[in-house]
């Protein structure tokens, strides 16, 4: 059935893009440290993000080539097995224009399998890339990921010689993945939103500290799991004391565990609500 749609408490996914030397990684930490919690780096820009070691305190784990989406995939998992808050990723174009990453391994792909054809070996090495797009929305993290630019130079006021951030290095379409981004200037160091579902950045801004505590102020306004999950286990639990018989207890048991699931409370509720009807239903079951 339709319901009134509702805006639910969220995961940042914001992605930073900009030339080299436009405060990407200076500005992803900024950020992080205002979300707040513990922060990871996966680093493939060569122990970059370590130099920053007094901005923040983070982890970090320098990823070598080759820049695989598995390599990828398995540190986002690492990250969120070790209890992390806020994980960055610095950076995210390496899994596609990388050694060893996407457009690399497909032009291998090519030639050792489909006779240089690389629009069949995208078949395959698409959905190598989309594991971890996938990886990356449903992460229980906040994911920040940071993006080269093809750089571009125009002459500005002066004869000054300006660097512009351009298309970003990574697959045709990505920017449509995350809720916010952002292009860094490399000049002033300004982020500029090109993308921004939050309507914080309807104007440029220089990001501190307190621009990751803005987002986070959004990210946790809107209904959160917990309580989206009770409102929905009313019916469910009621569905359980109505059961009709053992088989139509079962289900509705399993559809209501799968509402709790991520909440010992409402598990409990659940369990002791099949214990009960299941006790109420016996002696019916066995006089029948």
């Amino acid at each position: 059935m339709f319901k009134k749609a509702e805006r639910k408490q969220a995961k940042l996914r914001l992605a930073l893009a900009g030339p080299s030397g436009s405060g990407k990684t200076y500005s992803a930490l900024l950020m992080a440290k205002g979300l707040g919690g513990r922060i990871a780096v996966i680093d493939t820009e060569q122990g970059s993000a370590s130099l920053y070691s007094d901005l923040a305190d983070f982890d970090v784990l320098e990823l070598q080539p080759p820049f695989s989406p598995e390599r990828y995939v398995e540190a986002v998992t690492a990250a969120e097995v070790s209890g992390y808050n806020v994980l960055i990723i610095d950076s995210y174009s390496h899994e596609w224009t990388g050694p060893g990453g996407c457009l690399e391994s497909n032009e291998a792909l090519a030639h050792q399998k489909f006779r240089g054809n690389t629009w069949a070996a995208w078949n395959e090495t698409t959905p190598r890339h989309r594991q971890l797009t996938n990886k990356i929305l449903t992460s229980t993290l906040h994911v920040i990921c940071t993006m080269r630019s093809k750089t571009e130079t125009v002459q500005g006021e002066g004869k000054k010689i300006l660097k512009l951030g351009m298309k970003s290095e990574q697959r045709d379409g990505t920017d449509y993945e995350f809720t916010v981004v952002l292009d860094v200037t490399h000049d002033a160091h300004v982020a500029l939103a090109s993308k921004d579902r939050t309507k914080l950045f309807d104007q440029p801004e220089l990001i501190t500290e307190a621009t990751g505590q803005k987002l986070l102020a959004w990210l946790n306004s809107g209904v959160s799991p917990e309580d989206r999950a009770k409102e929905l286990l009313i019916d469910a639990l009621a569905d359980i004391a109505t059961a009709k018989d053992m088989p139509s207890l079962h289900s509705a048991f399993n559809a209501a565990k799968a509402i709790a699931i991520g909440f010992d409370d409402l598990i409990n509720q659940v369990v002791t609500a099949k214990d009960k009807r299941k006790n109420d239903l016996s002696p019916q079951e066995q006089s029948a």
